[in-house]
């Protein structure tokens, strides 16, 4: 399921208990057997040598205990369902406002993706790699090597100067200090949410041409 702000999502219902139902039904009519199988052996067990009752107690407990586990599960799917849903209420409150995404991804759209980057401390050497979706790095460049928040932006082509597919890249920052020592690096971009994607089941934003959780959102704006 897709929400968005322009027009109204379309889902099939989910039912959590249809799992726990089925199961029920099935129990229901193994342990009708069993008490017609047991009422059977009853009347025409030998008066003067009675069965032992001891299995057909333990049978009934058995069924007493699947019969709670059943239940159970069901329960804990009605739990998530309810999880789901009330993730898919708060996503949807992110609809049309700008955030800070920091899993280091950006969109690239119409050749063009912007980052920002914060160095700890001055580096003597800083690396910049950009990376598609399937981790393949795409491009690389220096960069700044001050202390600081610095910005890059980038035209969406590789070394080689061929222009990439619109789609979501990654920006990693590799600084190193003069000790050779490495420089703790953030990496941030920001956009506009479009969309709410629950396809998945866990609520994803759709920036541009990314999809982000929840968890990489550091900020958010009307």
């Amino acid at each position: 399921m897709t929400i968005s702000p322009a027009g109204s999502a379309t889902t099939a219902a989910a039912n959590p208990d249809a799992g726990g139902t089925g199961a029920m039904a099935k129990l229901s009519s193994n342990f009708d057997t069993f008490l017609t199988l047991l009422t059977t052996q009853l009347k025409n067990q030998d008066p003067t040598s009675p069965m032992d009752s001891n299995q057909f107690t333990q049978q009934l407990v058995e069924f007493s205990q699947v019969e709670q586990q059943i239940d159970t599960n069901s329960n804990l799917k009605a739990l998530l369902a309810q999880g789901q849903s009330n993730g898919a209420a708060v996503a949807a409150g992110y609809l049309g406002k700008k955030v800070s995404v920091t899993n280091g991804m950006a969109s690239l759209a119409d050749g063009a993706a912007a980052w920002t980057y914060t160095l700890d401390a001055a580096s003597s050497a800083t690396q910049l790699t950009v990376s598609d979706a399937n981790g393949r790095i795409v491009y690389a460049a220096p960069g700044e090597t001050g202390a600081g928040n610095h910005s890059f932006a980038w035209d969406g082509k590789d070394a080689n100067g061929n222009a990439l597919q619109d789609g979501a890249y990654r920006l990693a920052v590799t600084a190193m200090g003069a000790n050779g020592q490495s420089v703790t690096s953030h990496v941030a971009s920001a956009g506009a949410v479009s969309q709410i994607d629950m396809t998945g089941g866990t609520p994803k934003l759709v920036v541009g041409n990314m999809e982000i959780g929840l968890a990489d959102i550091a900020a958010i704006a009307n």
